[in-house]
C-alpha cells in the first residue's frame, strides 16, 4: 500500500511571497503618500457639478540647527470666495485674512513665540479646518539636514 502523493503547488512559493512583499511595499508607499502630501477638504455638497467652498490648510514647521522655519499655506480650492477668513495659531494669536478668491493662495508666518501644535481655519459657509503642524522631509544637501 503506497501514501497518496502530494499535490504540486501552481505557483511556486518563491513567487507567492515576491508578490506578497510588492503588494506591502505597494501599501506602505501608498499610506506615505497620502500622509505627506495635504489634501483639500470640501465643504457643501456639489450642486450641478459645480463645487461651492473646497480649502487646502498646510501647516509646516522645519526645525534649522538654530532656529524653526514655519508657514501656513492657505489655499482656496473651490469655486466660491472665502469670506471672513480667520486663522488661529493657538495661544491666543490669529490673523484675519477677510476674503481669498478661488484659485488663490496665501502664506503666513506665525509668531515666533508660539508653541507651533496646530493650526485652525475657520470662514463662512461652515469652513473649520484643524491641522497639526507637519514636519516636511529633509532632502540630502537641503538646509537644516
Amino acid at each position: 500500500m503506497t501514501l497518496p502523493a502530494k499535490p504540486k503547488s501552481n505557483l511556486p512559493k518563491k513567487k507567492i511571497l515576491i508578490g506578497s512583499g510588492l503588494g506591502g511595499l505597494a501599501v506602505i508607499v501608498a499610506v506615505i503618500i497620502f500622509l505627506a502630501f495635504p489634501s483639500p477638504t470640501t465643504y457643501n455638497e456639489p450642486e450641478n457639478g459645480v463645487c461651492c467652498y473646497s480649502i487646502m490648510v498646510d501647516p509646516t514647521k522645519e526645525q534649522q540647527s538654530l532656529f524653526v522655519i514655519a508657514r501656513v499655506l492657505v489655499q482656496n480650492t473651490g469655486t466660491q470666495p472665502l469670506t471672513n477668513l480667520t486663522v488661529d495659531y493657538g495661544d491666543g494669536d490669529r490673523d484675519f485674512i477677510g476674503t481669498l478668491n478661488p484659485g488663490k493662495a496665501i502664506i503666513l508666518s506665525p509668531p515666533s513665540d508660539n508653541p507651533l501644535q496646530y493650526v485652525t481655519v475657520t470662514a463662512d459657509g461652515g469652513i473649520y479646518e484643524f491641522k497639526a503642524y507637519r514636519e516636511p522631509v529633509a532632502m540630502p544637501g537641503m538646509m537644516g539636514s
